[in-house]
C-alpha cells in the first residue's frame, strides 16, 4: 500500500519547475475538456513521475481507471467562515464509505460554478474524513482565497487539520488578475506551518 502523504513530501520544487509532476488536473468527468485515460496516456509519453486527475467533487474517475502514475485526488468546494476555497484531497481511498457523503450528486455539482458556489460541505468533518480515508488536505490556489489575513486563514485551517498549500501553481485564467496575496509570501506561510507543497497547472484542457 502506498504511504501517499511520504510519497508527496519527498516530491521537489524542481520536480515540479521542471514538469515531472503535475497534481491539478481536470478532466471530462468535471468540468474539464480531457479525457480521463488521455491524460494519463500523455503523462505517460511525457514521462511523468506522477500525476493526479482532481476533478471537481468526485472520485469516480479514480474508480473506473488506475495506473502506478496516478495519485487519487478529487478538488471539493468548500467554505470555511466567509471565505470560499477549494481543497484539494491526495491518496484518499477511491471507495472509503467516510468520503461518500462529500462527493457531488449530478454533474451540475463537478462542473456548474454557481452550483458549486453554494456547497455546504462541512471543512472540518471533510478534513477528517480525508483523514480516515488515507489521504492529505491540502488547500488549492491559496493567493485566490478573500482572506483579509492569509497567515491567520492557513492557520485557522492547520488547527483543523490542514495538512499542505498548493505553491508551485501558475495562477491561470481568470485567477492571474485576481489575487490577494504574492506567491512568495505562500511560500513563507508554507515554511512557517511546516506545511507540504504541492503543485500543478489546473488543467482543464485537452493537452497536459
Amino acid at each position: 500500500m502506498i504511504n501517499y502523504k511520504e510519497l508527496i513530501q519527498n516530491f521537489t520544487k524542481e520536480d515540479y519547475k521542471n514538469n515531472l509532476l503535475n497534481l491539478h488536473l481536470h478532466t471530462t468527468y468535471s468540468d474539464g475538456e480531457a479525457d480521463f485515460q488521455d491524460l494519463i496516456k500523455q503523462a505517460k509519453e511525457k514521462n511523468f513521475k506522477y500525476i493526479a486527475i482532481s476533478d471537481h467533487n468526485t472520485i469516480q474517475g479514480h474508480r473506473d481507471f488506475k495506473d502506478k502514475k496516478l495519485i487519487p485526488a478529487v478538488e471539493f468546494d468548500v467554505w470555511y467562515k466567509y471565505i470560499f476555497l477549494h481543497l484539494l484531497a491526495y491518496g484518499i481511498d477511491p471507495n472509503a464509505e467516510c468520503m461518500e457523503k462529500f462527493y457531488a450528486k449530478s454533474k451540475k455539482e463537478t462542473e456548474k460554478d454557481i452550483v458549486r458556489f453554494f456547497s455546504h460541505r462541512n471543512i472540518k468533518e471533510l478534513i477528517k474524513a480525508i483523514h480516515e480515508a488515507g489521504g492529505i488536505a491540502v488547500l488549492a490556489h491559496p493567493a485566490c482565497c478573500w482572506a483579509l489575513n492569509m497567515e491567520k486563514f492557513v492557520c485557522d485551517l492547520v488547527k483543523i487539520g490542514l495538512d499542505g498549500i498548493e505553491v508551485y501553481y501558475p495562477y491561470p485564467r481568470w485567477r492571474k488578475y485576481l489575487r490577494f496575496a504574492p506567491i512568495e509570501k505562500i511560500n513563507k506561510i508554507a515554511e512557517k506551518f511546516n506545511l507540504i507543497k504541492t503543485g500543478g497547472s489546473d488543467l482543464h484542457s485537452k493537452y497536459l
